[in-house]
């Protein structure tokens, strides 16, 4: 769909958005407390430039010895720039959040690292059992990313009544 198709399609709101009473505070987390939580959920966004551009795309991952790993497909534009990546990889970000939206609380959590692929036919076989793609479609690659930069975000109920 083209982006004057999507800009033509009606907007509608399925229910009026009711926003919790309450100012919310926002508490900065440590990295290890933000990569716990990261691997407590399974789906994420990845951030990558395409074309000189940012491209974010939702996939599923698995938390592995610290690292994230998703799994991609031979035409994927991620599987294409990690291949042409250098020794260290491509500069990824990778997101991950829960957070309520009933209530606005929960966790966000942003991780700034290298990706590349995974090349070990065993590493392959290891990760095909352990992360099933959401997606009817045959992925035969798995892209690593080594987490340089890791950051979070707590959002809690400001029972002090002091602002984020």
């Amino acid at each position: 769909m083209s982006y004057e198709t999507a800009w033509k399609l009606p907007m509608t709101i399925d229910a009026p958005q009711v926003l919790p009473a309450g100012p919310r505070r926002s508490i900065e987390l440590a990295g290890d407390e933000a990569l716990r939580l990261l691997g407590s959920v399974s789906l994420g966004r990845i951030v990558f430039t395409r074309h000189a551009l940012p491209t974010v795309r939702p996939v599923n991952h698995v938390l592995d010895n610290g690292h994230i790993v998703i799994r991609t497909h031979e035409g994927a534009a991620l599987t294409a720039r990690a291949g042409q990546a250098d020794g260290r990889g491509v500069v990824v970000a990778y997101q991950a959040d829960a957070i309520d939206p009933g209530t606005h609380l929960g966790w966000s959590v942003v991780v700034t690292g290298y990706a590349h692929l995974v090349t070990d036919p065993e590493e392959l076989a290891r990760y095909r059992d352990l992360l099933n793609p959401w997606v009817n479609r045959t992925m035969d690659h798995a892209v690593r990313i080594h987490p340089d930069l890791v950051t979070g975000v707590r959002l809690t109920a400001d029972d002090a009544g002091e602002g984020v």
